[in-house]
């Protein structure tokens, strides 16, 4: 009786290899594929209602705030560092739960002075547990201008907040949001994207507040 031996054909063995690396490697690529898929998807699902709302607002651009520019994709925000009057680091994740109309100013930027009194009234009218106007401000020089200028101009009702390292512009920048002064952006509960207006506005015209009003509404 004749034993089968063990075939030793290099060519066979050469397929037998490539045919296992093939596979491996498949195997690898539906693996990282369906990771990516999965963190490309998250931001897309916790940001869907924001951009539910930003569809209910689009017929609210008009007027002092026809500019603003409705979100059309899902878009989470960079949790953006800076600090508060008192020089700790605050996030914008810690305004999660809150709708945050959040603006970058500077006191070189002429649109972004004309803009803060209407700004700081729309936090007196609005401001609240819901709702809250973060103004940001990215001077990278004299630290000490900024607040004066807010004193001298009686805007007391904004919280202080300031980047002189200007970081949160670049990183708005990255992600599309930044592409001159002032910026501003009107981010949901979540931290996502509902609009953005580049340049100045009248945020505490009848336009706007209206705008602002519905973003909070359920």
């Amino acid at each position: 009786m004749t034993v089968p031996q063990p075939s030793h054909d290099p060519r066979r063995r050469r397929m037998l290899l490539m045919g296992a690396f093939v596979a491996f490697a498949g195997a690898i690529a539906g693996a990282v594929y369906g990771i990516g898929a999965f963190q490309g998807n998250a931001p897309t699902r916790a940001c869907a209602g924001a951009v539910e709302t930003a569809r209910r607002l689009a017929p609210l651009a008009r007027g002092e705030v026809a500019a603003f520019a409705v979100a059309e994709q899902a878009l989470a925000l960079p949790d953006l560092a800076f600090h508060d009057g008192v020089g700790a680091e605050r996030r914008l994740s810690q305004w999660r739960g809150r709708t945050v109309l959040l603006n970058l100013w500077a006191t070189w930027c002429v649109p972004c002075r004309r803009e803060m009194p209407a700004l700081n009234a729309l936090e007196q009218e609005l401001g609240g547990q819901r709702f809250e106007v973060v103004a940001i401000n990215i001077d990278t020089r004299d630290a000490n201008k900024p607040r004066q200028w807010l004193k001298d101009m009686g805007i007391d009702e904004l919280g202080y907040f300031s980047d002189s390292s200007a970081k949160v512009f670049q990183e708005l920048k990255i992600v599309g949001r930044a592409a001159g002064m002032p910026t501003t952006v009107l981010v949901d509960p979540a931290g996502c994207e509902i609009g953005t207006l580049a340049g100045p506005a009248e945020w505490a015209s009848k336009d706007a507040v209206a705008l602002v009003t519905a973003a909070l509404e359920k």
